[in-house]
Formats: structure tokens, C-alpha cells, sequence
């Protein structure tokens, strides 16, 4: 790689860096401080009321930090976009100061050439948060549907569920579901015919899942024509069961309970859950247009931050020396703006569009602002 490039590189990564840690440090400390109320009440839950002053203040502060370190893979993906436009401006004035920008013309290079570097490394940076989407979110998926009151705890605790189906038409009923451990107590299950009448019922004292099923403790079965039978029978006749297949898993009672849960799931789990819900008698679309538009609105989200970063760079590739100051302020409500219709754009729906296509509306608009603003570059 050229000394061009490494520099310019070094020196942008750099200005990303501390802009993200900056950004990262703010958004606690003011949490931090609005809510200085809760975390104590919780550290003073954990601790007892009969820790001292400092006790209590560290398990506060661990609190946070429990709280807050897997939000902050999650802050990563959200700001990218910002931060490379923020730090891309930054590298540029620090080129402009030093009249760099002149010496690298006078070399007999042009503009687009600083330009190469910059996109080269947004392009990795929004690789580094495509893997931070499909591979960390997802193992940390648990710890981001936490509130205050439940920091520094790592179970999801239970929940009731109340009567769902699955697939295949069955309701399901759960006196309590375990979602960290995968766990159900009093599991119900009741099989119906096309009319909707029961014709069998499985009941299970305990259930866990494990290799794609729920492996039933005490389960047993009961069809509804030994059920009549039984009225008049004084004695019970069961069938045990062992195990049970449905597409009811822990992630989906997960979603159940946690709205955003699904923005924390890979592309890979939405593709099963789309799977699951397309299987069901009658899928609710409104459910399959989100699920599509999440996974989608990905890839469009990765391309509309390249596309913005490009959109902003005449505002700070200048050949002569200036106070870029007033660039910036020229290209903020840009970056903003275009931020948040990206964000609109990849997450709310657009009548008449299927979801596949709405997402990439922004990305369609971005493209040829984006050719534009290269070819724009007085150099």
C-alpha cells in the first residue's frame, strides 16, 4: 500500500476512534447521571442496605458498565454512519491545516486520490459492523433486552405465555417459560382437527429445548376419544412422550416478550423465523413484511452509509486552503438528514412497495447524489 494511503488511513481510523469513544463515554455518563436514582436502588438490592457509601457507589458504577458494554456493539452499528462523516471531516481539516491537500496536488495527484483511502476504510469499517450485526448482537441478544432495574443480572428470568400456536394449528399453554435456560414448567398442548376441535392433549410436568425439539419430562398424551372414554372408565389410560417438534423455540417466545428482540437476531435466525411463520395456517402479514424488511433494510443500511460518506466528501476535499469550519456547517444538515431518511427509509414501510424494494429506496437515492458529489471534486 502507497505511504499516501497508510497515512491518510492511520490518521482517519484514529479521528474514528476517538470520536466513538467520545460518543460512547458521553451516552453513559449522561444515563448515568439521569439515573443515578435507579442503578443505586438496584446496587443497594444486591449489596443490602448496610454497605458503605463507596460499596455502594462501585456497585453502581459496575452496574452501568454491566449494563451498558453490550449496548455499546449495538451504538457501534447505529452511529457508523455519523462517526465516519464526523471523522472524515476531522482528518480533512488536519490535511487542510497543514496544506497537504496542496502538496499532494502540487505532486502531481489529484483530489480523488485522498478520496480512495476514505472510502476504503469506511467500506471496512461497515464490513467490521456487518459482522458485528451477524456474529456478537446475536450471542448478546439477551443482555440488550435489559432494563435498569435488571443490570447485572445475565437471566432473562420467566414469563408467563399465555395460549399461542404453532405451525401446525396446536395451542400451546405454559405456566412459566425460562427464556435464558430454554426452560418451560407446565407445559399444555392441544391438538385440533380442521374444525378446530382437540383431538389430543400433551401435557408435560417440564420441558427443555435441545437439538431443534423440547425434550418433555412426565409428558403424556391423551386423545380426545380416550378422554370421553375416561368419563366413564374409573381408571386413566396415557400415552408418555418424550419429545416434541414444533417451531415454538425459546428465540420466538424471546420475541413474544421483547418487541425489539427481533433487531438483535442475524440474518440467518430472521431466514428460520420467516420459514416458521410461512408455515403457519394463516401467517399474519404484517409479521412477514417486518421480518423481511429487518433483512433487508440491512444490506441497505451497510450501502447507504458508504453512499452518504460519499455524498459529503466535496464539502471537505478542497484544493484551496480554508477554514472548513463552514464547510462542516454545510455539511451537517447533509449527513443528518440523510441519516435519518436512510433510517426511515430501511425501517418503515412504503405503501404500494413490497419490502424487499422499499428498503432500498434511500440506497436508490443515495446513488446518484453519490456519483455527483465525485464528480463534483475540483481538482
Amino acid at each position: 500500500m502507497p505511504l499516501l494511503d497508510r497515512y491518510i488511513i492511520r490518521q482517519y481510523l484514529v479521528n474514528v476512534v476517538v470520536l466513538l469513544v467520545l460518543l460512547f463515554a458521553v451516552i453513559v455518563m449522561i444515563d448515568f447521571s439521569l439515573n443515578f436514582d435507579e442503578y443505586t436502588k438496584v446496587a443497594e438490592r444486591l449489596g443490602g442496605k448496610s454497605q458503605g457509601a463507596i460499596a455502594q457507589a462501585a456497585t453502581s458504577l459496575y452496574l452501568v458498565w454491566d449494563l451498558w458494554w453490550p449496548r455499546l456493539f449495538l451504538m457501534y452499528n447505529f452511529l457508523l454512519a455519523l462517526v465516519l462523516v464526523g471523522a472524515m471531516g476531522f482528518t480533512c481539516a488536519q490535511l487542510n491545516r497543514h496544506r497537504e491537500f496542496v502538496a499532494i496536488m502540487a505532486g502531481g495527484l489529484s483530489l480523488h486520490r485522498v478520496a480512495r483511502p476514505l472510502l476504503l476504510t469506511a467500506v471496512v469499517a461497515t464490513a467490521l459492523a456487518a459482522v458485528n450485526r451477524e456474529v456478537i448482537i446475536p450471542h448478546l441478544a439477551p443482555l440488550l433486552t435489559r432494563e435498569k432495574g435488571e443490570a447485572g443480572a445475565r437471566s432473562l428470568g420467566a414469563m408467563r405465555q399465555p395460549l399461542c400456536s404453532d405451525a401446525k394449528g396446536r395451542l400451546f399453554y405454559a405456566k412459566s417459560v425460562r427464556l435464558d435456560a430454554g426452560e418451560i414448567e407446565g407445559l399444555w398442548v392441544w391438538e385440533r382437527d380442521g374444525d378446530g376441535l382437540m383431538t389430543r392433549r400433551i401435557t408435560a410436568d417440564k420441558a427443555e429445548w435441545s437439538d431443534g425439539r423440547w425434550v418433555l419430562t412426565n409428558g403424556k398424551a391423551e386423545s380426545r376419544e380416550q378422554h370421553l372414554a375416561l368419563e366413564a372408565a374409573p381408571r386413566r389410560l396415557v400415552t408418555p412422550v418424550a419429545t416434541l417438534e414444533t417451531d415454538i423455540n425459546p428465540t420466538s417466545l424471546r420475541m413474544r416478550r421483547f418487541e425489539g428482540y427481533i433487531n438483535n437476531l442475524s440474518t440467518h435466525e430472521l431466514s428460520q423465523l420467516l420459514g416458521n411463520y410461512r408455515e403457519q395456517p394463516q401467517p399474519r402479514e404484517i409479521v412477514l413484511e417486518r421480518l423481511e424488511r429487518v433483512r433487508y433494510g440491512r444490506v441497505a443500511g451497510y450501502a447507504s452509509t458508504v453512499l452518504l460518506l460519499t455524498v459529503c466528501l466535496p464539502f471537505f476535499l478542497r484544493r484551496e486552503p480554508g477554514n472548513l469550519l463552514v464547510q462542516s456547517m454545510f455539511a451537517a444538515p447533509v449527513a443528518i438528514g440523510g441519516f435519518v431518511a436512510a433510517m426511515i427509509g430501511t425501517s418503515a414501510g412504503i405503501p404500494g412497495l413490497p419490502p424487499q424494494l422499499s428498503v432500498f429506496v434511500p440506497v436508490m437515492v443515495l446513488i446518484p447524489l453519490a456519483i455527483a458529489s465525485i464528480t463534483s471534486i475540483r481538482t
